[in-house]
């Protein structure tokens, strides 16, 4: 199964759009999925409040520190992720992804999290 499916079935198990982006690069970073999910556990509906950037771009932006951050901030990398995920989702912010329009969400929180592993693997594994 690809990172895409793998984050989307850990999202429709109970998982925040952060934790499953998070738990589907568990092998790849190393890190056991129980720690992932700690980790993303507050990112979950725009950082609680719908408010804030959505989950899965959070979770996109902290596979990028964990798997790239050796030296210093991994700022132009995060810039392109970030980019990228608002070009294929229409926005960044949740309730603006949320926000229905002709009886659909602008981005679903599947598709967000798709769109999540998309940024990441363009912008870390070109």
């Amino acid at each position: 199964m690809d990172k895409r499916e793998n984050a989307v079935r850990y999202k429709q198990n109970g998982m925040n759009c952060c934790q499953a982006v998070l738990a589907a690069y568990a092998d790849e970073l190393g890190m056991p999925v129980e720690i992932l999910k700690q980790l993303g556990a507050g990112f979950g509906s725009g950082m609680g409040g719908m408010d804030g950037t959505c989950g899965a771009l959070c979770g996109a932006e902290m596979v990028l520190g964990l798997k790239n951050c050796k030296n210093g901030p991994v700022t132009k990398q995060a810039k392109q992720i970030h980019a990228a995920f608002t070009q294929k989702s229409g926005a960044s912010i949740c309730r603006e992804l949320k926000q229905m329009t002709n009886g659909r969400p602008l981005c679903s929180c599947d598709d967000c999290v798709r769109n999540a592993v998309d940024a990441v693997e363009e912008n870390i594994h070109p």
